[in-house]
């Protein structure tokens, strides 16, 4: 009997310590390097759930690309709600600084996005909650760059960054 405890109270303690020393390891792995997300609702569309309300895409959202803010024009990005800081929404990266864009919907018809500001729009105009209802987005708000879709099976592919050439902004710095 007293050696059936011991094999359970090292077997426990063994447990414990994989434990303690796994949880912070995954956590930190999925705070700092990638996660992964479902995607809900219609603005991405078709880049994102192109099937509607019957399927959600999962994407990987890969945290450490903008660990330095360095995103691009066309980018598929993760951030958090300008207006409800409870939630994430995902959506394209169309201007960067100093780039100057049209809007579609905006109050001013032409904006310059400001410094450490990108402008971000969904992919199904008329049905998403953008930069063209709340303005240019601070960098500060980025969250992750979506570079795959990992589910369903048959949509598996990686995301490029593509920027609609009727998006592109009318004037920009590096001009």
């Amino acid at each position: 009997m007293a050696l059936s405890q011991g094999w359970v109270r090292r077997y426990f303690k063994a447990f414990c310590k994989g434990f303690f020393v796994a949880v912070p390891v995954a956590v930190t792995f999925l705070d700092r390097v990638a996660c992964v997300a479902r995607v809900e609702g219609a603005s991405m569309q078709p880049s994102l759930n192109p099937g509607g309300s019957q399927s959600s895409d999962v994407v990987l959202l890969n945290h450490w690309k903008v660990r330095n803010f360095e995103v691009q024009r066309g980018d598929i990005v993760s951030l958090v709600s300008p207006k409800n800081p409870e939630q994430k929404i995902i959506k394209r990266v169309i201007a960067l600084e100093g780039d100057i864009v049209k809007t579609m919907g905006h109050k001013n018809r032409y904006v310059k996005v400001p410094r450490g500001h990108i402008w971000v729009e969904g992919d199904h105009h008329g049905h998403s909650f953008d930069s063209n209802t709340f303005g240019p987005v601070s960098l500060g708000l980025l969250h992750a760059h979506a570079t795959h879709i990992l589910w369903p099976p048959a949509r598996w592919q990686k995301l490029e960054s593509v920027l609609p050439p009727e998006r592109l902004p009318v004037q920009s710095e590096e001009e």
